[in-house]
């Protein structure tokens, strides 16, 4: 079969590459019918997440025809579409049984290599390194998807494939990252990224009471998407950049100086930022000073309000510099954060597209196939022709 592989940073390639086998009893094999580009899949392509090695498959957020079925399979069976949540978890284990999907114990057989980064292993992911389980990712014509009674859902006839693609990861990151903010009726929430998790979070925001919502990026074309599809107030920083004005700033005029009760990093390791604070961070990060640019985060608990809460969704990985928890502690913060537990949300989601109450299509601007996977990801990367999410069709 063809699948996109690691090649070294900033390197990937098209290749052919042994078929999956059934390994487990409760495992499926799912033929992509299509896949898409994450902000996550960069951290890998940039250099960001260790313990890639030479001819990882890569991708995370897939769904695809369930082509075999291991003999414990009940949820299953050959034929049925279905979207495969991100994280891979067992279902059984003391986090699983609390919902806690992404933390579970038993599903990354790397686990000690977790453990000596972060103290504790979280569950694996498909294709995301071999710190989180060394699975062959979705980015190929055929994956093995294992505790297939667990994670992957069946998609109801008459939904498209793009309808229900980002169900996979983007929307139910996007809804976690709402819910963790706590909103509140009437709560200003203001999201930091406007790629397609952050636009998620835009909308769930609504959905749990929102009264405004400010999105802020760089990237004009992201920002009118969130006024168009999200009913976002917006914040273009490099615009403010110019007229002398920070974004905490900004954010307290917007609020009558109080700032905004929730605040969304939806950006994480691989933040842009402006002025002094940019420099510093680029320069410690090339000079492995400090793993992950957390400009984004920074801002937001400066920006927040006394008594507020910062969720935070955009991915970090390692270690950060002038990390203002002195402003965290004195404003009373709350900050929740993790990886997404997603299969505590794919059903009702799945749910709330298929009665038309969620549009999840609206992130996609480009359509390629898999053999223009390296294209994609520059595509992607650079914002070109108004790139917010590229989608991969085997």
């Amino acid at each position: 079969m063809k699948a996109v592989t690691w090649q070294g940073v900033g390197r990937l390639g098209v290749e052919s590459v042994p078929d999956p086998l059934l390994l487990r009893p409760d495992d499926v094999i799912v033929r992509t019918t299509l896949a898409t580009v994450c902000g996550s899949d960069l951290h890998l392509y940039d250099g960001f997440i260790p313990t890639m090695q030479h001819g990882d498959i890569i991708g995370h957020e897939f769904m695809g025809e369930v082509v075999e079925v291991g003999p414990e399979v009940r949820r299953l069976k050959k034929g049925d579409r279905a979207v495969v949540p991100a994280v891979i978890a067992c279902g059984a284990c003391f986090f699983c049984k609390k919902e806690l999907y992404s933390l579970c114990e038993n599903t990354n057989p790397n686990a000690h290599a977790a453990e000596q980064v972060y103290g504790h292993s979280g569950a694996a992911i498909f294709g995301y390194s071999h710190l989180f389980g060394g699975y062959a990712g979705g980015f190929a014509e055929y994956v093995r998807v294992p505790h297939a009674d667990v994670g992957p859902v069946k998609v109801p006839e008459g939904l498209s494939d793009e309808q229900v693609l980002f169900i996979s990861d983007a929307l139910p990151t996007g809804y976690q990252a709402a819910l963790f903010a706590e909103i509140e009726p009437g709560d200003t929430v203001a999201v930091w990224g406007a790629g397609a998790v952050g636009l998620f979070g835009m909308k769930c925001a609504w959905l749990l009471g929102a009264g405004r919502v400010i999105a802020i990026d760089q990237d004009e074309q992201r920002l009118e998407l969130a006024r168009r599809h999200c009913q976002a107030e917006t914040v273009n920083f490099r615009s403010l950049e110019h007229d002398g004005q920070t974004i905490v700033e900004r954010l307290r005029d917007m609020t009558g100086g109080r700032g905004p009760d929730r605040c969304i990093d939806a950006v994480g390791m691989e933040a842009h930022g402006t002025g002094f604070g940019r420099l510093y961070d680029e320069i410690k990060t090339r000079l492995k000073l400090e793993s992950d640019r957390p400009f984004a985060l920074r801002q937001a608990i400066q920006a927040c309000r006394k008594g507020g809460t910062v969720s935070v969704i955009g991915v970090y990985g390692g270690l950060i510099d002038k990390f203002n928890i002195g402003a965290a502690f004195n404003k009373g913060l709350t900050l929740r954060m993790g990886q997404l537990h997603a299969q505590r949300y794919v059903g009702m989601l799945l749910e709330k597209v298929s009665k038309g109450e969620l549009d999840a299509t609206f992130p996609i601007t480009h359509r390629m196939s898999l053999e223009e996977a390296p294209r994609a990801f520059e595509t992607f990367k650079n914002h070109h022709d108004g790139c917010c999410r590229v989608v991969l069709r085997p």
